[in-house]
């Protein structure tokens, strides 16, 4: 039996807490994404590069520390968030398995930036049933090819 100082699986994980009008943010390598109006992001959040900043929606990133959860060389504490929440504001925590996914004409990953256009541009238009149009998205993608990963993606506004 292989002690617990052995194992080197770790899990990727992305958690919340919602406390008054915040949400407290920690992450194992998973971001928080929030859809939010444009006119409630910061000037400095609008210089970040891996934020989408649109004409009416934008999608603001919130980084994970770079370590998984459990044993781990190198660990150290994780790095808690304290996020204002703006109205209409749409936050969004996921595995990597939808933007990993081969699929399309040329059977390519999915990536993130088009996963992040997706999502503001499903925030314009609809907000009940949002799962059953991701869903549908990820098959279309997919197509004949293999899953290759878990997808899991949880949408929630305050």
């Amino acid at each position: 039996a292989k002690s617990c100082v052995d194992v080197k699986d770790g899990m990727d994980i992305a958690m919340c807490a919602i406390k008054d009008n915040e949400v407290i943010f920690a992450g194992a390598n998973n971001p928080l994404w929030i859809v939010r109006k444009t006119e409630y992001v910061t000037e400095e959040q609008r210089k970040v590069k891996n934020n989408l900043i649109e004409e009416d929606l934008s999608l603001v990133e919130f980084k994970a520390d770079k370590q998984p959860v459990g044993l781990y060389e190198g660990m150290t504490d994780f790095t808690q968030e304290s996020i204002k929440v703006f109205p209409g504001d749409t936050f969004y925590l996921f595995s990597d398995g939808f933007a990993d996914q081969f699929g399309g004409d040329s059977g390519k990953k999915y990536k993130y930036k088009p996963f992040k256009k997706f999502l503001i541009n499903l925030n314009r238009t609809v907000q009940e049933g949002q799962a059953q149009i991701i869903e549908t998205e990820f098959d279309n993608w997919k197509g004949t090819y293999e899953q290759v990963d878990d997808v899991c993606i949880i949408g929630f506004r305050l």
